[in-house]
């Protein structure tokens, strides 16, 4: 059984959103959930969420897509190549999160539990100390 986590984090690289799929499925079918009545200027993401829906999607919501373009599209586009520099939060975030062995190692059997202790490792993360 393999999972993916969806996180969304805000400027100060703190939890905003959390999502669970398989992890035979593609990242771009959660986009839409995870950015879901979040207000924002711009939105990063790595090429998993490149789309002309996701795109579409965020342009009539007037969010910039900082989001590289895949190899194989036929329209290469431009995105702020400096903007997309801070998406290392989000990597920086999935460091720490994995720093809990039970979120590394997936100890629970039902999504529901994992789903609850990676919340609780947000929390924690999130916490001044």
């Amino acid at each position: 059984m393999s999972t993916k986590i969806h996180v969304c984090c805000d400027a100060l690289g703190q939890t905003v959103r959390c999502l669970l799929s398989s992890g035979q499925e593609a990242d771009i079918t959660h986009a839409r959930a995870l950015i879901e009545g979040i207000e924002t200027q711009a939105l990063l993401a790595d090429k998993g969420y490149d789309a002309n829906e996701l795109l579409q999607t965020l342009a009539s919501r007037e969010i910039e897509a900082v989001i590289p373009p895949r190899k194989n599209r036929c329209e290469q586009r431009e995105y702020d190549r400096q903007a997309y520099k801070h998406r290392n939060l989000v990597q920086r975030l999935f460091n720490r999160l994995k720093q809990f062995r039970r979120v590394a190692t997936r100890y629970d059997k039902l999504a529901r539990s994992f789903l609850g202790v990676l919340c609780l490792a947000c929390w924690f993360i999130q916490t001044p100390e």
